[in-house]
């Protein structure tokens, strides 16, 4: 019997396994504390302890990491919203450090344009990032409630091309970031032959997009194509710097680019899924397989219309393949066309794990073993689009995590 190391590593690479991985995805892949008392860490219930030790213990680990430490402004602001913004409850703080004076700029000059401002209203934790360039001040806020582990943006940065135009004005050196790749050299040897570890990163539509309400993202994107093209080369730089850095100091490991979801239907045309994914993804994708490493484009939706494009970057994997009507495209029909190019990773929706009663999602997952490995393909690994967020485990969801496992571990390929 194979270790999930193995396991893992032969199914990226494309080479035969003993059976079909199985990742609860967050749930093992972020890093979180269970015995952390504060009152905005869900995992501390007891619902959830046996839910952790069983991913623990039974599935095939991918922990998820970052190396930029600390995170950059952008980073912060990523799709990556379900880590908590930590700050002591009751306490208002505001982060500001003096600004360089004598026109002499450090390396990294957040601080001159950005002020960050932290505190609790009405039980709940607030955010608010300030950006004053010239004579133009902008904000943006974030709100965090104890019983859901998701941060929601309720204010963007950008609200209007104005604001956009001033944002491009900001000096290159606001983005620098320390880049270490020590921490996941570490977190590797500590798991050791329980699974492995995948670098966790945004790719530059992510950055660009986050900074905008959806609405406006559609519409700057569509409208503007040309000085989105200007936002996107801007937030390249770090973010390609960022990648070669790492990549070379961990190569030959799985990384997950999330972000190219912004450019699926129905938000943009598959047109700019090329212009805006292909063209600025494509080059971390590229340095990612430099170093021998697997490039795993993270696309919630609708994805039938870019799968091709996803295969012209070069990338080795795709999740999570969401079935209709979440996406739009069946993961046997994904597997029979692109599953000689692609490691397949879903497609097991989360709201399905949460409501679906154990024995309808035994059938649901008994379906999508058999259409995620039918035929000639890479490799598939049983995995749900996303984890609970809320403070609580039900005896279902449960129920429903022992049955991928159960199901998985006795599949006969």
């Amino acid at each position: 019997m194979m270790t999930s190391r193995e396991r893992l590593m032969a199914t990226l690479r494309g080479e035969p396994v003993d059976r079909p991985a199985v990742n609860f995805y967050e749930i093992g892949g972020f890093k979180v504390d269970p015995s952390d008392p504060d009152e905005f860490n869900v995992y501390n219930d007891p619902t959830w302890q046996p839910l952790l030790q069983l991913a623990e213990e039974q599935t095939d680990l991918i922990r998820m990491r970052s190396s930029v430490r600390p995170r950059s402004h952008e980073v912060e602001m990523s799709l990556d919203k379900r880590r908590p913004v930590r700050n002591s409850a009751g306490e208002k703080t505001i982060e500001q450090k003096a600004k360089i004076s004598n026109g002499t700029r450090a390396a990294n000059c957040r601080d001159e344009f950005f002020q960050t401002e932290k505190y609790m209203e009405d039980g709940r934790r607030f955010r608010r990032v300030t950006l004053k360039i010239g004579d133009r001040t902008m904000t943006s806020l974030t709100r965090r409630s104890p019983e859901v582990d998701t941060i929601w943006t309720i204010e963007h940065l950008l609200k209007s091309i104005d604001d956009l135009k001033a944002y491009l004005q900001l000096p290159d050196e606001v983005f620098a970031e320390q880049v270490s790749a020590a921490n996941l050299v570490e977190e590797d040897k500590k798991l050791g032959d329980r699974g492995i570890v995948m670098v966790d990163t945004e790719d530059p539509i992510c950055a660009a997009a986050y900074l905008f309400s959806m609405e406006d993202f559609t519409i700057v994107a569509l409208t503007e194509q040309k000085l989105f093209h200007r936002l996107l080369e801007k937030l390249s730089g770090h973010i390609y710097t960022r990648t070669e850095e790492t990549a070379k100091a961990f190569g030959g490991h799985l990384w997950r680019i999330y972000g190219p979801e912004y450019a699926t239907e129905p938000y943009l045309p598959p047109h700019l899924f090329k212009e805006y994914v292909v063209r600025y993804t494509g080059p971390m994708v590229e340095t990612i397989g430099k170093y021998g490493g697997f490039a795993r484009i993270h696309c919630h939706g609708r994805i039938r219309a870019v799968l091709d494009y996803i295969v012209e970057m070069g990338a080795a994997a795709i999740e999570p393949i969401e079935p209709p009507p979440q996406g739009d495209v069946e993961l046997e029909y994904v597997r029979r066309e692109y599953g000689r190019e692609l490691v397949l990773f879903g497609n097991i929706e989360i709201a399905d794990v949460e409501n679906k009663e154990p024995s309808e999602f035994e059938k649901l997952v008994e379906k999508t073993l058999k259409d995620g490995t039918i035929g000639e393909g890479k490799g598939f690994v049983l995995m749900p689009s996303s984890a609970p967020t809320g403070r609580e485990i039900t005896p279902r969801m449960m129920a429903n995590y022992q049955t991928m496992i159960r199901l998985t571990t006795g599949f006969n390929l």
